[in-house]
């Protein structure tokens, strides 16, 4: 293996955030809980046998005092560690386990989903994960998402503003405490609700560069799935939902008529505007927004475990989730799998293998909801703008029935950046198969649909998404007669 567990502690550069080195070693043999560095992890309870690559798993403090203790996976990449990218993903929500994006996204381990019997959930391992190209490090932002923590209850705020910095710190540092990533190109990768914060965070990593902060950070670009760019995105699910034959003409001709696009902060006043939304909500609320060719499932879990939406973005949740005589989801749902991972990170044998540590989370959860956050940042457009000019790779990437975050409103972004098409609409394939349609701008970025993929794209297609970035992580573009 190339990557040791406390690796900052092995090299005489590098210093663990402030400690002294003769100092770090000696706590090191009292306690393995104290300092910032890593471990490895070579079993995981429920998965059978060694692991077959390599997961570290520790903290890293960020914020005033290091009081924020961000938690993190790295897996890393199962092809060249030395010459693949580097990765920072984090999960959407806000407020969703980087664990989320790890297990049930691009990552290589996933929930062998058999009824539960009370026991610990099975891990398998998964073929199309992303670590097979590249390097990722899965981290729990904001603080108390997931394993992070807080030391304080000034450390405990949550807003856009501080995920960005945080993020930015923890990148630095970690880097920092693995020297030997120093030379890989770094992207920085979210969807859902992360995309308000990954060109973000790109951002503020390239002004730090050029200001000349250290560590310097080979930052290559970004990418997003499904992202949220202005929280405006429900303007685009009626057009959307009326294209994939939802709702009626007359509907969404009055929908038009009244609300005059305006379908996210109508004004009460505007009684037909209201009463056309109204029905826009309840004509589709047995369908999944997530993906609506799947089906609409109960989201709810046995107590003392509380459910999670897939994202907390979605906050309007059916009256039957409300109620206080939940049913479990079906076996055959997708929100069953979701049960499991809750099952699995809060059994006492697991969080000792992932050296999470103790006391400092009662109850681990997927994503939580209604948690105390401010979104403080309105768009992150003038960002994007700014890599655009520095000539930043990007890739834009959308499930094609996602109706929270529908391609229809990150198409409309797109254009607005008013950049010229480099190679027009086409299909791009997998195993011979149209798998999504893509197009490229002369800003080095690269939009691409995800056919039948839903809110999380890998998620729901696996291999098509993997062969999507493998593509482009790369270098190459979808070219028809390349991959066809």
């Amino acid at each position: 293996m190339s990557i040791f567990s406390s690796t900052c502690l092995t090299d005489p550069r590098f210093i663990c955030h402030g400690f002294l080195l003769p100092i770090l070693l000696l706590l090191l043999q009292i306690s393995s809980q104290l300092g910032d560095c890593g471990t490895i992890v070579k079993y995981l309870p429920g998965f059978q046998g060694p692991l077959p690559f390599l997961l570290e798993t520790g903290y890293i403090g960020v914020g005033e005092n290091d009081d924020v203790q961000s938690f993190y996976y790295f897996i890393e990449s199962e092809n060249n560690p030395r010459e693949d990218p580097l990765m920072l993903w984090l999960t959407g929500g806000p407020g969703c386990s980087a664990f989320s994006g790890l297990v049930y996204e691009i990552g290589p381990l996933a929930f062998q989903v058999d009824e539960y019997d009370g026991g610990l959930p099975s891990l398998v391992y998964k073929p199309n994960s992303w670590t097979k190209v590249s390097s990722i490090v899965f981290v729990d932002v904001p603080v108390n998402t997931g394993f992070s923590y807080a030391r304080t209850e000034f450390a405990s705020q949550r807003s856009d503003s501080l995920s960005v910095s945080q993020a930015h710190q923890f990148l630095r540092k970690w880097i920092m405490d693995h020297p030997e990533f120093l030379k890989n190109k770094v992207y920085i990768a979210g969807d859902s609700y992360s995309g308000m914060h990954v060109p973000i965070i790109a951002d503020e990593i390239s002004k730090a560069n050029e200001r000349g902060l250290q560590p310097w950070i080979n930052l290559q670009g970004y990418l997003m799935g499904n992202p949220v760019i202005n929280r405006n995105e429900k303007n685009y699910a009626i057009p959307f939902a009326h294209g994939m034959g939802l709702i009626s003409d007359e509907l969404y001709k009055s929908l038009q008529k009244h609300c005059k696009g305006e379908y996210v902060n109508v004004d009460m006043r505007n009684v037909l505007c209201s009463r056309d939304v109204n029905s826009f909500d309840e004509i589709t609320s047995g369908i999944d927004s997530a993906n609506i060719l799947e089906p609409n499932c109960e989201f709810a879990t046995q107590k003392p475990l509380e459910s999670s939406w897939r994202r907390s973005l979605t906050d309007n949740y059916p009256a039957k989730f409300k109620d206080t005589h939940l049913r479990l989801p079906s076996r055959n749902c997708r929100t069953y799998g979701y049960l499991l991972s809750a099952y699995w990170a809060n059994d006492n044998k697991v969080r000792n293998a992932l050296n999470v540590r103790k006391g400092t989370k009662k109850k681990w959860k997927r994503c939580t909801k209604n948690m105390p956050y401010k979104y403080d940042i309105s768009s992150n457009f003038p960002y994007q703008v700014n890599l655009s000019r520095k000539g930043y790779r990007s890739l834009i990437y959308s499930g094609d029935h996602d109706m929270i975050v529908p391609f229809l409103a990150t198409q409309a972004w797109i254009r607005s950046l008013n950049y010229s098409i480099v190679d027009d609409w086409r299909p791009w394939y997998t195993n011979g198969q149209v798998a999504g349609y893509t197009r490229t701008y002369s800003n080095a970025m690269t939009f691409a649909t995800v056919k039948g993929g839903g809110h999380t794209a890998p998620e729901y297609k696996p291999p098509e998404c993997f062969h999507m970035y493998s593509r482009w992580i790369s270098g190459g573009l979808f070219k028809k007669e390349k991959y066809r």
